[in-house]
């Protein structure tokens, strides 16, 4: 299938939707089925391999291809990646056009590991879409999908404004969401993050009503949206770290965790017999720099001979 092919397949018709704003275009498109989702986690995965075996990105575009489902869109939207591979040698550009297929949050997260500057590197970025895309293709809920990409931000110091702006234009909020999170962007640095995730839970609100809030008050509040839970547990880490508001949304509600790069172990840096056959070397090439010198100097090992000796005549 040719290139300008897979991309018509996969694009939103815009004769079926004459006049759609960005968000619009996102809430249509971006909502996949269970199998599409499976398909992407085994591709991130299956990609992220091969390239640490250091095969050449356009053959494990080009096999990966052959290994999907050919019911899903995958495998175009693969075709389509394959080429913007070959005319600037990055996909996540080619993701951010298929934004009916891969959402403005996995494209962005590709394009900043690609990116020239910076340390994220694209082995981790690829992690974390493979995480996103099993989490999704189970049941999926707003607030823990937020909580993980919001993670994701600032782990790995991706940048909040548009990183943000990113997750605002997933298909899987509403408008009340989308609102929440462009204003987030201009109350973080200001704000406690987790004051500002109590401020739109419902345990604040059931405080409200304990206390004796009127019902006119409760009512201008604004809706709610995370639970009871998250409300008390984004209560109890305020001005804390928010990634120990993260751990503790994981341990109690089981929230997707972030991946995290590897901490290495501290071993040796050469296998202990192969140590040994270096100090071997080392200690021949000693002997012939003496050598080239004027000759070996043998009196250590005399010495070494004489203590021997006197050590045999003590026994």
């Amino acid at each position: 299938m040719t290139l300008g092919l897979a991309s018509a397949e996969l694009t939103c018709r815009r004769e079926r939707r004459p006049s759609t704003s960005h968000h619009e275009t996102s809430r249509a498109c971006a909502s996949l089925d269970r199998d599409e989702y499976i398909e992407q986690a085994y591709f991130f995965r299956v990609y992220r391999e091969r390239v640490e075996e250091n095969q050449p990105a356009q053959e494990v575009l080009a096999t990966a291809r052959d290994e999907l489902l050919a019911t899903t869109r995958l495998p175009m939207a693969i075709d389509f990646l394959s080429g913007e591979m070959q005319l600037h040698g990055r996909i996540g550009e080619g993701m951010a056009k298929l934004g009916h297929y891969f959402s403005p949050f996995q494209a962005y997260i590709m394009q900043r590991a690609e990116a020239d500057t910076g340390r994220f590197e694209t082995r981790m970025a690829l992690r974390i879409l493979e995480a996103e895309a099993e989490y999704r293709a189970d049941e999926v809920s707003p607030q823990a999908l937020f909580m993980y990409q919001f993670e994701c931000l600032a782990r790995n110091h991706l940048g909040y404004d548009q990183g943000l702006r990113a997750i605002a234009a997933d298909g899987k909020y509403n408008e009340d969401w989308r609102t929440w999170i462009d204003g987030l962007r201009r109350s973080l640095g200001v704000t406690d993050f987790a004051r500002l995730v109590y401020g739109r839970s419902q345990h604040r609100a059931d405080e409200l009503r304990r206390q004796g809030a009127a019902d006119q008050d409760l009512q201008q509040l604004p809706k709610p949206l995370f639970g009871s839970q998250e409300g008390r547990i984004a209560k109890a880490h305020y001005d804390k770290d928010p990634l120990y508001l993260f751990a503790a949304l994981q341990r109690h509600l089981g929230y997707p965790r972030v991946p995290r790069v590897a901490t290495r172990a501290n071993r040796p840096t050469f296998d202990p017999q192969v140590e040994m056959r270096f100090q071997r070397l080392e200690s021949r090439l000693a002997l012939l720099e003496s050598e080239a010198k004027g000759g070996i100097d043998l009196s250590e090992f005399y010495a070494k001979e004489g203590r021997r000796e006197l050590d045999q005549n003590a026994d």
